[in-house]
């Protein structure tokens, strides 16, 4: 079944790169989706993901969640190495800067919560499946 869901976010991903952003953006499950376009820090190479986000002033937030692996996302080391990014939501692109948080972080509770309501709760069961705490990743736009 993981695989099914994966393949499907796939397709979502392929989709709403194609069609520019047209559609994609509120496609899978009703949640707000970005993309987020990153540079490989092995290869220097742009990297895209399809994540859900909550909002936090003009902030977007997305949660390194990797479905609850052990292992974090590789855009999260990509960010991390370089957080210049770009983010397009619909078919708005934008660039921005990328900041990890955890726990430790004052704000992380209440960013945690917006992203976790958004998404009906899953983060918090994904959080259950590992051990490694749940980055919270601050996408602030760059005017």
């Amino acid at each position: 079944m993981a695989n099914l869901f994966a393949k499907v976010l796939k397709v979502h991903q392929w989709v709403y790169e194609n069609s520019g952003g047209l559609v994609g953006h509120r496609l899978l499950f009703g949640n707000p989706t970005l993309l987020l376009r990153t540079t490989g820090r092995k290869t220097g190479q742009v990297r895209v993901s399809a994540l859900t986000y909550g909002r936090d002033g003009d902030a977007y937030l997305v949660t390194a969640s990797n479905g609850g692996s052990p292992r974090p996302p590789g855009w999260l080391a990509n960010v991390k190495a370089k957080p210049e990014c770009e983010i397009q939501v619909g078919r708005k692109r934008v660039a921005a800067v990328a900041r990890a948080t955890y726990p430790d972080d004052a704000d992380y509770a209440r960013r945690w919560a917006v992203v976790d309501k958004v998404n009906q709760g899953r983060y918090s069961a994904y959080q259950k499946l590992t051990k490694r705490p749940i980055a919270v990743v601050v996408l602030t736009p760059v005017s």
